[in-house]
């Protein structure tokens, strides 16, 4: 399989250049810091597979990708950093991407997909559920350029006006969410479900079906005897993680260590 690697830090395209040279099958055949001089070369090179950088100074990934012809184009593995909105599309429309920093289980896990759709998907149908995922992501982008998201709570009989950012975590009661912004609390009429779409401009983290945190006020954290993840956050409110969450929360936070 022929690989074309696209990214503008030299030390990620040393990670990924060495990961496939040490697998057989696979080829690297072009390898580029930007996406204009990607752009120029990839017909000549007509690789099977491109690990495609999203964020990169001048032409986007993003742009790249749009500007691949829709009858011949390779396989993408979209690489990204912390960008849950960027998976979320990615998921969404059977994309595959590299959420930075990234495992060598999670790279093979990625080839494997990648062989797996060559094998299974022609052009047209890589192509089209490609050009669906930009959309959602260009649609992701549009949202996250509008003014902060501003939520409706209720304390002590008064109506406020809270910021997402200043929300550090969502509690569900029944038919209401209790709402907490620093020493704070507030209640309003809503699901955890439809707290959690209304924060989809902020990082958020589910730890438990009646929990949400947002994790730009994540401060600290540790483990029970049992395995469930204690977070402090930066109001000093403690809460656990739940037995059923551990999984998905500790794929979270394998995200958020720096590469070794």
């Amino acid at each position: 399989m022929k690989v074309v690697i696209v990214d503008d830090e030299a030390a990620a395209r040393r990670t990924l250049r060495g990961l496939c040279d040490a697998r057989s099958g696979f080829d690297v055949v072009g390898e580029f810091s930007s996406a204009a001089a990607a752009a120029a070369e990839l017909e000549r090179l007509s690789p099977d597979l491109v690990f495609l950088d999203i964020q990169m100074d001048g032409t986007s990934g993003l742009q790249l990708a749009r500007s691949l012809p829709k009858a011949a184009t390779p396989l993408i593995v979209f690489v990204t950093a912390h960008d849950n909105h960027a998976v979320e599309a990615f998921e969404l429309h059977a994309i595959d991407y590299l959420l930075k920093p990234f495992n060598e289980a999670r790279f093979d896990a990625s080839l494997a997909r990648a062989r797996h759709l060559l094998e299974t998907q022609n052009d047209g149908l890589r192509s089209a559920r490609m050009f669906e995922a930009l959309a959602a992501l260009e649609d992701k982008a549009r949202a996250l350029q509008a003014p902060p998201a501003r939520l409706l709570g209720e304390a002590g009989g008064t109506l406020h006006l809270l910021e997402a950012t200043a929300i550090e975590r969502v509690e569900s009661d029944r038919n209401y969410v209790t709402l907490h912004a620093g020493d704070q609390s507030y209640q309003a009429r809503s699901t955890l479900l439809q707290a959690e779409a209304a924060l989809q401009s902020e990082p958020m983290l589910k730890i438990s079906r009646s929990c949400l945190i947002n994790t730009r006020h994540l401060c600290e954290i540790s483990r029970t005897p049992r395995g469930d993840f204690i977070f402090v956050l930066r109001s000093g409110a403690t809460v656990t993680s739940s037995e059923g969450y551990r999984e998905p929360v500790r794929e979270y936070l394998k995200n958020l260590r720096v590469a070794s």
